[in-house]
């Protein structure tokens, strides 16, 4: 249901003063639930209008005990589109109604402006609608559980994307860059390649007959090498499904929408700590500036604080994002940065130090516009952020049971730390042969980066693979330091140990 009045002009209210302070977003369409109901629109990832699917069921469920156990409490949700949707909780006090809007201007304008979501659909909510549209009419036909258990699949796999591939042209696009040319500038095919001159005459003198035999023998050589197949490298494992798999015509297309939407909430996990340390910054600053009045302090004070509360055993986005942010500001606003600034040795001077720049504000845009969390960590977090915030890592201990210090050296923290956030620390896996030893085997690789595959996770997915394969699927990996090749043939799971350059069809 819609606003209440005095919401609707708070939130006018607050709409101004986020872009006097720079903020530039969509229409913000905001929208008042019942716990039940926001439980319900969390669960289906913030589209009520998304396809049904058991899943979505099991997460509701989820999310409605850990509430009503007082575990966990969703205030707000917003979604990336234009207009942007955001739905609020009923029943919350003023105060957080006022910190939540502010919070969903700032989610509004890095959907805008982060370049990581500059191909994301922005009309997604109605292709949502569609989605569901077409999972129905197939069930309708072919029966739920046909359905749901492809769906089911095609869920197992969803992480099997290029997350880059948005961003850089994997395959030649011909037909694209035939078109700029000018058939009649094309040399004929086999015409050699000379180099220009003024004048006929002095041809001979600049391409002599030795010069135009190598260049023959090149041609050929180019010529062979486009004739081989080009080796496969592709980690859209969902994209190639679609274009090579014998899939039937239903199946290709539930495929298409699982992987589309694949797509679209990847940037949101790409950002997970600066986008909400940049709503967190923002929420904090509006707030405190321009919205709070006397009686409203502490209430603020006490939310905010257990926002950026941290828990054993997870990262805080939202304490992490915004230290680091206001961190950047003020080393950009007293001039903290530079050869200069590096090379100093008195410690007492770089504590001092300030050259009242003002540059902090414009810094934090550029980076809200062109960072995603592994660049946004890998850039700013140093030594002396690392030290201020007194960081370390930690393990668990099974034998104890607890969560312990395992390291407070900064190389060691910050290395871990990117590992989790690496495509979002989970395996990276490629195809690299659709048809292995001539048998129609889909082989692909794990790239490995220091961690082992979960062996029963492996399985699962090449249990999946195969469904849509529909034959042998393997895997390349390390596993206890040694190459090893994981086989599925549909009924049996297999490993074998091999060379390094062994179980790739090529060395």
């Amino acid at each position: 249901m819609p606003l209440p009045r005095y919401l609707a002009e708070l939130s006018q209210q607050i709409r101004d003063h986020a872009r006097s302070f720079g903020l530039d977003f969509f229409e913000v369409i905001f929208e008042m639930l019942p716990y039940d109901a926001i439980n319900m629109v969390a669960a289906y990832g913030g589209f009520p209008t998304r396809y049904p699917h058991w899943r979505f069921g099991m997460e509701y469920q989820e999310l409605s005990r850990g509430y009503a156990y007082g575990l966990q409490k969703i205030y707000e949700m917003v979604i990336n589109n234009d207009p942007c949707y955001a739905y609020l909780l009923e029943g919350n006090s003023l105060v957080d109604q006022k910190l939540v809007m502010a919070h969903v201007y700032a989610h509004c304008d890095f959907f805008k402006n982060n370049l990581f979501f500059a191909h994301t659909n922005r009309k997604m909510m109605d292709d949502m609608a569609n989605h569901a549209t077409r999972v129905r009419r197939l069930a309708a036909r072919l029966g739920t559980e046909a359905v749901e258990s492809f769906i089911d699949c095609c869920l197992s796999l969803e992480n099997l994307i290029d997350l880059h591939a948005p961003h850089i042209r994997r395959r030649p696009e011909p037909a694209e860059a035939e078109a700029d040319t000018d058939d009649d500038e094309l040399p004929a095919e086999d015409e050699v390649p000379r180099l220009p001159v003024k004048r006929r005459y002095l041809d001979p003198f600049v391409n002599p007959a030795e010069f135009i035999e190598r260049q023959k023998k090149k041609q050929q050589r180019e010529k062979k090498d486009a004739a081989r197949p080009a080796a496969l490298r592709e980690r859209d494992v969902l994209g190639f499904l679609l274009e090579r798999a014998p899939l039937k015509r239903w199946q290709r297309d539930l495929l298409s929408i699982v992987r589309e939407e694949a797509y679209y909430f990847a940037p949101q996990g790409q950002t997970k700590i600066m986008n909400e340390g940049w709503a967190s910054f923002w929420h904090s600053t509006i707030m405190t500036h321009r919205m709070l009045n006397d009686a409203e302090v502490i209430d603020f004070a006490d939310h905010h604080s257990s926002t950026m509360g941290v828990r054993p055993g997870r990262i805080n986005p939202y304490k992490l994002g915004l230290e680091l942010l206001r961190y950047i500001e003020d080393k950009w606003n007293r001039g903290r940065f530079g050869k200069e600034y590096e090379e100093c040795a008195d410690l007492e001077k770089k504590r001092r130090w300030d050259k009242h720049l003002n540059r902090g504000r414009e810094k934090i845009f550029e980076v809200r516009r062109v960072h995603n969390d592994v660049t946004f960590i890998d850039e700013y977090l140093d030594q002396e952020f690392f030290e201020k915030q007194r960081l370390f890592a930690y393990d668990h201990n099974p034998q104890s049971g607890d969560w312990e210090i395992s390291s407070r050296d900064f190389k060691v923290v910050k290395q871990k730390l990117l590992f989790s956030l690496t495509n979002f620390g989970q395996p990276v896996i490629e195809v690299v042969d659709d048809n292995h030893l001539n048998r129609g085997e889909l082989l692909l690789v794990h790239r490995h980066q220091g961690l082992d595959l979960k062996l029963d996770w492996a399985q699962a997915t090449m249990e999946a693979l195969y469904r849509l394969w529909s034959r042998p699927v393997l895997v390349r990996t390390i596993s206890a330091e040694k190459h090893t090749l994981l086989r599925y043939d549909g009924k049996d799971h297999t490993s074998e140990t091999v060379g390094a350059s062994d179980g790739l069809g090529h060395k």
